[in-house]
C-alpha cells in the first residue's frame, strides 16, 4: 500500500490533461509538494499560480523530456533542492496520427523521444536516489496502443510498445534486486482529453472519462499495483492476441471491434506533431 500524504510527487506533462488532474487530486490527498514538468511555459505558469493560490506547494519546471540535457539539468536541480522523489509519474506524451509514409523524420524522432526515450531519461535520473533510500514508485503512463497494432498510429504504437516493454522489464529488475522501488505500467485506451480528438471508439471500448481513469490510476498506486489496463477489453487484448492466428486476430480487431478504423476520423490537437 502507498500513501501520498506528506510525499514529494513529480509529474511530467503535468500542466494539462490527465497529468494536471492527477496532480490536483494528489495535492488534495495531502502531498507535501507537487513538482510539475511541462514543455508549455504558459500553461505551467497558469496552473502553478492557480494551485499555489489554493495553498498548495507547487514547483514548476519547463522541461522537454525528449532532450536528455534538459532532463538531466532539471533533475539535478530537483534533487539538490528537494531531495529524492517519492512518486514519479512519467505522463508526458504526444501523438502523430498519420500513416507511416506521411511521417517526417522529425515527427518520428520527436514521438519516440517523448513517448519512450523520455520515460527512460526521466526515470534514469531519479532512480539512483530512490535506490539509495530503498523507496520510490515510478508510474509510467503508456497506452493500450502498446498491446496491439493499429493503422494510422504506426509511430505512436511503436513508441508505446517500447514504453510497455521497458516499463515491465524495469519492474522485474527492481523486484529481482529487492530494491524497494515499485513500477506501475498504465495502459489505457483512448482518453477523452482532446489528445485523440475525432477518434471513433472501438466496440466495447468507449472513450475513457479523464476523471474516472485518473481515479483508477491513483487507486492502483495506493494499492501498490504493477499493471493497469482499462477498459475491460484492454485487459483481454494480450490473451486474445496470443491465442488467435494473426489473420484471425486482425479480422476480430479490425472488422468486429473496429480498432483498425478508429483513427480514420482522427483530427487531434494542432500542437501535436
Amino acid at each position: 500500500m502507498s500513501d501520498f500524504k506528506n510525499k514529494i510527487v513529480l509529474i511530467t506533462g503535468g500542466a494539462s490533461g490527465i497529468g494536471l488532474l492527477m496532480g490536483e487530486k494528489i495535492l488534495r490527498k495531502g502531498a507535501e509538494k507537487l513538482i510539475i514538468w511541462d514543455v508549455n511555459k504558459e500553461a505551467l505558469e497558469s496552473v502553478t499560480s492557480r494551485l499555489s493560490g489554493q495553498g498548495f506547494q507547487v514547483v514548476p519546471f519547463v522541461v522537454d523530456v525528449s532532450d536528455p540535457e534538459s532532463v538531466l539539468k532539471s533533475a539535478n536541480k530537483v534533487l539538490k533542492k528537494h531531495g529524492s522523489i517519492d512518486f514519479l509519474f512519467n505522463n508526458a506524451g504526444i501523438v502523430s496520427g498519420k500513416t507511416f509514409d506521411q511521417q517526417t523524420l522529425e515527427s518520428i524522432t520527436k514521438t519516440m523521444g517523448v513517448n519512450s526515450l523520455g520515460l527512460m531519461y526521466v526515470a534514469r535520473t531519479f532512480l539512483p536516489a530512490m535506490l539509495e533510500q530503498k523507496n520510490g514508485y515510478i508510474i509510467n503512463i503508456a497506452s493500450a496502443a502498446g498491446l496491439t497494432p493499429n493503422p494510422g498510429m504506426t509511430v505512436y504504437s511503436g513508441s508505446k510498445w517500447a514504453a510497455v516493454g521497458w516499463s515491465e522489464s524495469l519492474k522485474l529488475e527492481l523486484e529481482k534486486s529487492n530494491s524497494g522501488v515499485k513500477v506501475l505500467t498504465v495502459m489505457p485506451s483512448y482518453i477523452n482529453t482532446g489528445m485523440f480528438e475525432g477518434v471513433t471508439a472501438p466496440l466495447l471500448m468507449p472513450l475513457l472519462d479523464p476523471e474516472d481513469i485518473t481515479d483508477k490510476i491513483l487507486e492502483a498506486v495506493e494499492r501498490g499495483k504493477s499493471r493497469l489496463r482499462e477498459p475491460f477489453m484492454v485487459k483481454l487484448t494480450p490473451f486474445i492476441k496470443g491465442i488467435l492466428p494473426a489473420k484471425l486476430y486482425d479480422f476480430v480487431a479490425g472488422k468486429i471491434f473496429g480498432v483498425y478504423k478508429s483513427m480514420d476520423t482522427f483530427t487531434g490537437r494542432k500542437k501535436d506533431v
